[in-house]
């Protein structure tokens, strides 16, 4: 057996190891699981579609009631840009309960992870995924229509959100919307950051784990945690007042270590001179992404409602 095999070149217990050959081991996540036509518990059928030959998708529809145009809901889910899938079972039965509470239509994204895609790959295909949502609005040649979006899905009111990376991917493509059209003139009405993964260095040690973690997954970043992609307050970033969309939700938690950073950004935005909404929802004695884990517990099943709450008023 050749000695790149086992010899691990990077390491970080319990979540992803590296080998010599390139061959990456994953010690965190779920495992993955099928769509549903019909999940027993919450009504929501979901099905895996094709974004490109690059980026998938798992696509979520409520049980239907009447004839009504749904909101439309761009997901992204965390893992550090390394872990984690749209496919998994956490995330699965997570975005089911979202879609159940929130009456919408996800779209949840499977963007290519790090290492074997470093950043700015997730960004990119997050992005595509949500062009290829307002691709619907077109009419292109050769698109080939979703037809649950077709049917269902209402293109004026369309949100995106995410959780931990996802949360940071929500931030970076809101920004992003402010200053590049999207296809079919679609606009984002709201914006779900749940446990954002922020880092500035005055937060962050350069040998703390998320700090090491960000540096192997963007190993092309030029100033480490102050790169404007995770340091949203950097003098180089582009300014939250550009921030392209009319609400934004922050969800944070007591025992997180992420939390200050995620209030610290509740206020720079407050404090530019961007023109929409934004609230905070601060978990008292819960940790980072604590309903995804468990979404059973009264704390979670209040945070996935006041999601719901937050897309419904989005949408009104």
């Amino acid at each position: 057996m050749d000695s790149g095999d086992n010899e691990v070149v990077v390491d970080f217990p319990h979540l992803i190891r590296v080998y010599k050959n390139g061959r990456v081991e994953r010690l965190f996540g779920s495992p993955i699981v099928p769509p549903s036509p019909e999940d027993p518990d919450t009504g929501v059928s979901s099905k895996d579609i094709d974004i490109s030959p690059e980026i998938k998708a798992r696509i979520y529809l409520p049980k239907l009631t009447n004839d009504q145009k749904l909101p439309i809901l761009v997901y992204y889910h965390g893992g550090a840009f390394c872990l984690e899938s749209a496919f998994s079972f956490l995330d699965h039965r997570y975005l089911n309960r979202v879609v159940a509470e929130s009456n919408v239509i996800a779209v949840s994204v499977e963007y290519r992870l790090a290492p074997e895609h470093p950043l700015p790959v997730a960004y990119e295909d997050s992005w595509a995924a949500l062009q290829w949502v307002g691709s619907h609005v077109e009419s292109k040649p050769g698109f080939e229509k979703e037809p649950w979006l077709v049917n269902h899905g209402d293109f004026e009111k369309v949100l995106i959100g995410g959780d931990s990376a996802g949360g940071n991917i929500v931030h970076n493509i809101t920004l992003r919307s402010g200053s590049e059209t999207l296809n079919g003139g679609v606009k984002i009405l709201g914006s779900l950051l749940c446990f954002p993964f922020f880092l500035t260095s005055t937060d962050f040690k350069e040998d703390s784990l998320p700090s090491k973690i960000w540096g192997f997954v963007n190993p092309s970043a030029e100033n480490g945690v102050d790169d404007p992609n995770i340091n949203p307050f950097v003098e180089k970033s582009q300014s939250l007042s550009t921030l392209g969309c009319s609400k934004i939700i922050v969800c944070v938690a007591e025992k997180d270590e992420l939390r200050n950073i995620g209030i610290k950004y509740v206020v720079a935005v407050k404090n530019s001179e961007w023109k929409g909404e934004i609230e905070l929802i601060d978990v008292e004695g819960e940790v980072h992404c604590f309903q995804i884990f468990d979404t059973e517990t009264e704390k979670a099943k209040n945070l996935i409602k006041g999601l719901a709450d937050f897309i419904k008023k989005c949408c009104v």
